[in-house]
């Protein structure tokens, strides 16, 4: 099992189980994951030279939840600009499907995402909706929707990039919460997310969005209004669960900017610049 990290309060406090013979598994596995993935990319170049409109469909919902006593449910949510990928993103998607065989796997379009704020009630924000429709940039709409389903339906969301290094259900079989990663304790991320129905965080979460959407003062990126910077804030001096990104979900390897926005040039968050991210009313 990768280890886990439990974090209460301050680093001070930090509690690790941590088998070293455990840490050299996973690093090996990683290790071997991300020369795989890397093959894999080299090989996609020539590949979309000779086939430069090949593209593969990822579909709305694939595999059968295996039931189970977990608490947090084996459902996999992800989201894109295109149902329609590029040989890596494809290949990605097969291998987190071989490492999660017991979990459903859900892909929900731009316009499902709009959809579900408009059939869902929150009463804690009736104006979700609208706050959705505020946000210009698809990213920090997808920070928005992850946070809102997770709450709504609990399970797993993953970046449609990001990538399983560890068998999922058995991370998450004695987590009765959530379970968060990235790099370090203090640089939680969102691109893998995983937490029960009706998380209390991912609520604060949700309210922090709005927050940051309705004081937005047009120099404030999506890093920081919709994405990773809110979980951080909303998690500083909480105790939960957290396993470093190369013992449970890396990000890039199979893919890069060129592979996931092929059909979407320049589509990355990081080309929105901070004062279009919030639609002028009126």
């Amino acid at each position: 099992m990768p280890y886990r990290v439990r974090r209460k309060n301050t680093l001070k406090n930090m509690k690790i189980q941590s088998p070293s013979r455990a840490l050299g598994k996973v690093h090996f596995l990683t290790v071997a994951i991300r020369i795989f993935a890397a093959l894999c990319k080299g090989l996609a170049y020539p590949f979309h030279g000779f086939f430069p409109k090949k593209r593969f469909i990822i579909p709305a919902r694939a595999g059968t939840r295996k039931q189970g006593t977990q608490a947090i449910p084996k459902i996999i949510w992800q989201t894109n600009f295109s149902e329609k990928s590029t040989l890596p993103i494809y290949v990605n998607y097969l291998f987190n499907r071989f490492f999660a065989r017991d979990f459903e796997h859900r892909y929900v379009s731009t316009e499902a995402r709009e959809e579900f704020f408009r059939k869902t009630p929150f009463p804690f924000m009736p104006d979700a909706l609208e706050i959705y429709r505020k946000l210009t940039d698809g990213a920090a709409q997808a920070d928005f929707w992850r946070a809102a389903t997770l709450y709504k339906s609990g399970g797993v969301y993953m970046d449609i990039d990001a990538t399983l290094v560890a068998p999922l259900a058995r991370v998450l079989k004695n987590e009765a919460r959530a379970l968060y990663t990235g790099k370090r304790l203090t640089d939680v991320t969102n691109y893998f997310l995983a937490t029960v129905p009706e998380n209390p965080d991912f609520k604060e979460v949700m309210l922090q969005i709005r927050e940051n959407i309705l004081s937005h003062t047009g120099t404030e990126s999506v890093f920081v209004t919709t994405g990773p910077v809110v979980f951080q804030k909303i998690l500083a001096g909480k105790d939960f669960s957290f396993l470093p990104r190369n013992a449970l979900c890396v990000q890039g390897v199979f893919s890069n900017e060129y592979f996931q926005y092929m059909d979407k040039p320049r589509g990355k968050w990081t080309h929105k610049k901070a004062g279009e991210l919030i639609k002028k009313d009126g």
